[in-house]
């Protein structure tokens, strides 16, 4: 399968990651990779910048470094409405963003508040991928959220840090066989995502590259072989 994006990845200014824009963006280019995505942590995650941050991407030039390159944000899923932490003033400054439920800022609910809370974000316009959806800290019903993500137009992301043995996310493996399979049913398509933390993870989708083995999934359905199908889920 080419593996050609990355589109979820953190550097120093997310507060917990390790390595700057400018070595994330040299080592998407080294290992081969035509499009990448910087999306820092929003304000409500501990540690992470302030609104203000995203307001200036205008000076981040895709296509300097040698790849094509965007600019986003994982968002936090704050409530079960589906609420995220930044503003609409601030999501029309993106290229596009994440959304993902987080334990530092949101509450783990029934299978049908959490549900209700990704059904929520994914109605969001700006959103265009939802993370690491198959961490088993939040119950969810994956057909429900498999069909409304092929009803928005939303990516359902394979999370290559949730596969990891030292990933603190239980039953992702499992959950996203689950997902798959309704993922295949409904011709939804998926993306698989490093959540590099440091330049040496980026374009590392080892683990999910597995996951989609076990699953049987078919190529066709995941956007990473092509950039033009991540640019087509773009302002949806």
């Amino acid at each position: 399968m080419k593996d050609l994006l990355d589109m979820h990845m953190h550097t120093i200014a997310s507060g917990h990651a390790y390595s700057t824009m400018r070595e994330m963006f040299n080592a998407g280019k080294e290992k081969g990779l035509q499009l990448i995505g910087i999306t820092e942590h929003a304000p409500k995650m501990p540690g992470s910048c302030q609104a203000i941050y995203f307001h200036n991407f205008k000076v981040v030039r895709s296509g300097a470094y040698g790849i094509d390159t965007l600019m986003g944000s994982e968002l936090n899923i704050m409530d079960y409405t589906g609420k995220v932490d930044l503003t609409d003033f601030t999501l029309r400054k993106l290229d596009y963003a994440i959304a993902s439920l987080h334990d530092p800022c949101f509450s783990a609910g029934t299978r049908e508040q959490n549900t209700a809370a990704v059904l929520g974000a994914m109605a969001n316009p700006y959103v265009t991928i939802i993370g690491h959806p198959d961490n088993g800290q939040y119950l969810l019903d994956y057909e429900a959220i498999v069909k409304d993500a092929k009803k928005h137009h939303v990516l359902l992301e394979l999370n290559n840090s949730s596969y990891s043995p030292l990933s603190g996310r239980p039953g992702s493996r499992e959950n996203a066989r689950t997902m798959l399979a309704f993922c295949k049913r409904y011709e939804v398509p998926v993306i698989m995502d490093s959540d590099a933390h440091i330049d040496l993870d980026v374009g590392n989708h080892i683990y999910s590259k597995e996951v989609l083995k076990e699953a049987d999934f078919p190529e066709e359905l995941v956007v990473n072989t092509d950039p033009t199908k991540f640019k087509a889920f773009l302002h949806k």
